[in-house]
């Protein structure tokens, strides 16, 4: 079908508008400042992981990813469940499309001290921080990501995602994940088990953590918690919440040397996974230096300019193909 330059320029600059329209959003008017009440996070202390990875199984197996038993056999049985070699090795040393949450472990010397910066080891857990204002929310340019205004879980709409990976590039933290090896990719990250939490239930990964290395709760409970531990002394006595933190189970054991730093309480304006240790966590995969202020009024100076290029590269497209056109009319009639 022939299209005439004065209806190509037409949908040029209605397509740029629409574009301007749904892209741009400005930061301060999306982004929250303050976590809702009723905001649910995790908080993991390194010191009581064992290595395990029992998370790792089990939030492959919930969210059904690759690699995990729900994935390969719509398996129903929590936490595990038989495979052969197969199906389910599965050894990742980091996050990807398949891997939403990863333990790693650092060594230092000897590595004969469990949270020992020298001659130590520590594990960690990483994965989404969900922040308070997410940067990964404020450069999207079609609202694909969301931040929950009930209890802060920061989420994903595949359906309105265009692949402009820009919140890979944003993430202080580098979290999200892509798809490259699928025809139809994705974005992938932990969204904190949203849909076990509809269900009246909360995230697998603190569900099936055996030492309460990870627990799950309100925001402002996991603070409390946090910040009491940091008060105890080592090798004092204390009973740990497992799977949740206002669980009536306990874990006695000894408290450990802490790191004086609640990671995850300041960092990026402050984010809903917070972290324990005996180590530094710049020596554990962490960045030291993330900046304390709302990332996304830095980001939106650079990502409110994208649909106004949009749009001068479909007028230049426009007029390109306007004077090509041109031309070879003009070159018809000689």
């Amino acid at each position: 079908m022939d299209i005439n330059r004065r209806d190509f320029l037409k949908t040029a600059v209605v397509g740029g508008s629409l574009v301007l329209s749904s892209g741009a959003r400005p930061a301060d008017a999306s982004m929250p400042r303050e976590l809702p009440p009723e905001a649910v996070g995790i908080l993991y202390d390194a010191t009581l992981c064992i290595g395990c990875k029992s998370c790792m199984y089990n939030c492959k197996q919930f969210n059904s990813v690759e690699g995990g038993a729900l994935y390969s056999k719509g398996a129903t049985d929590p936490p595990y469940e038989f495979r052969t070699p197969q199906e389910i090795w599965d050894a990742p040393k980091a996050l990807s499309s398949k891997t939403l949450n990863v333990i790693r472990v650092h060594r230092s010397g000897t590595g004969e001290n469990k949270d020992s910066a020298e001659n130590g080891y520590s594990f960690i857990k990483q994965h989404c921080l969900h922040c308070i204002a997410p940067t990964c929310v404020s450069v999207c340019p079609v609202a694909a990501l969301k931040k929950d205004p009930d209890n802060g879980i920061v989420y994903y709409e595949e359906d309105r995602c265009i692949g402009c990976r820009y919140c890979m590039l944003a993430c202080p933290f580098r979290v999200p994940q892509y798809e490259y090896e699928k025809a139809f990719p994705q974005v992938r990250k932990c969204q904190l088990c949203r849909h076990r939490i509809k269900e009246g239930s909360f995230s697998a990964c603190c569900e099936f953590c055996p030492t309460g290395a990870s627990i799950f709760g309100k925001v402002a409970d996991l603070k409390v918690e946090a910040q009491k531990r940091l008060e105890l002394k080592p090798g004092q006595e204390y009973d740990y919440p497992v799977q949740k933190v206002d669980s009536g189970e306990k874990m006695r054991r000894p408290v450990s040397k802490y790191l004086n730093h609640i990671y995850g309480a300041k960092e990026a304006g402050g984010t809903q996974y917070m972290m324990l240790a005996g180590v530094p966590f710049d020596l554990l995969g962490f960045h030291k230096n993330v900046d304390e202020t709302f990332l996304p009024d830095l980001t939106w100076a650079y990502i409110s300019k994208i649909p106004a290029v949009i749009v001068g590269v479909l007028l230049v497209g426009a007029g390109t193909w306007a004077i090509t056109s041109r031309n070879k009319k003009a070159d018809k009639e000689e």
